[in-house]
């Protein structure tokens, strides 16, 4: 076994101490749930929605049936570093973050290079409200309803090129929006990247909205990947640039710590992250823990991609 003292492991690879040390969170939870039986729902005080309504979301046969977790919570709880390194704290400062004009360029091996203004860039596509599970690498999970397009669309349109293999994803550097930036927890700008084949795959899709309205700060804004078989790391927020490459990028959380963070970064509850276990995860809302499920849930539509690979070499 590898010990580690604080002063050995870099910012970035710490746990939060809100999930380490979840216990007071864990039994508010629980308080929520035992009043809620004795006073109705309202007696929760859910907070509604915020934002505005989108038009014309069409419902997805690819959801899951699945309750989906409250919005205040997934508006509340949120991995977005370039904010800060708490969970909590990206809600707090996420009004930093203009999000329009915004520009999305797509470069490298395609057919079609482009630079648009947001607003072209989505207008093609149809969006579809897609209940997807969420399950992070620090173990714990939600359930949200997403509003966006398949990555798959993006892509025919960029047309790729035949040497084309991965699809990479850049995030906005701009420190006086992302007040975590001015920090280095992480090699800036934020990059991820998905083989071609996993980009394509229908489940893969650009989020701009949450719950019905347009997706809030703290959760992305205004484009994010949403890729739910992965750890929710690989869903890359406010994303500026897409560029298909030959090679394999270097993304972020493996350049910080590629023992800890794969390239795949599939959920496997058979692959422990080297300071905790994967095998079980904590929904949000509630109190006992479940199963991880092999790629999220999602094995019978995505196992395929991975076919002969040793899946606990490439994580």
């Amino acid at each position: 076994m590898i010990i580690k003292t604080s002063k050995d492991v870099p910012a970035s690879e710490i746990t939060d101490e809100k999930v380490y040390f979840g216990r007071r969170r864990f039994m508010q939870s629980a308080a929520l749930l035992a009043a809620s039986s004795v006073l109705g729902a309202a007696a929760a005080g859910a907070a509604e929605p915020q934002g505005r309504r989108l038009l014309g979301v069409r419902k997805s046969p690819l959801s899951i049936g699945e309750e989906p977790t409250r919005y205040e919570d997934v508006a509340s709880y949120n991995n977005f570093y370039e904010f800060s390194t708490g969970k909590e704290d990206p809600a707090r400062l996420a009004g930093s973050l203009k999000t329009n004009p915004w520009t999305v360029a797509v470069q490298g091996l395609v057919e079609n290079p482009a630079e648009y203004h947001l607003e072209d860039f989505i207008k093609p596509y149809a969006l579809e409200e897609r209940i997807y599970r969420h399950r992070c690498v620090e173990a714990w999970s939600m359930v949200i309803p997403w509003a966006g397009f398949p990555v798959s669309e993006v892509l025919k349109r960029a047309r790729p090129a035949a040497r084309a293999k991965y699809v990479e994803f850049t995030t906005l550097y701009d420190p006086d929006q992302f007040p975590g930036q001015k920090r280095a927890v992480l090699k800036w700008p934020y990059v991820e990247a998905l083989r071609l084949d996993e980009a394509m795959h229908p489940l893969a899709i650009f989020a701009v909205g949450l719950y019905g309205r347009v997706l809030p700060n703290q959760n992305g804004a205004p484009l994010r990947l949403v890729v739910p078989w992965k750890y929710g790391f690989k869903s890359i927020k406010s994303i500026v640039k897409i560029r298909l490459t030959e090679n394999e990028p270097r993304t972020t959380w493996n350049y910080a710590s590629s023992r800890e963070y794969g390239f795949y970064a599939n959920v496997n509850p058979n692959v422990d992250h080297p300071r905790w276990s994967q095998a079980r995860e904590r929904r949000i809302g509630e109190f006992l823990k479940r199963k991880t499920l092999p790629f999220n849930g999602y094995a019978e539509q995505v196992a395929h991609l991975y076919s002969g690979m040793d899946l606990t070499k490439y994580f």
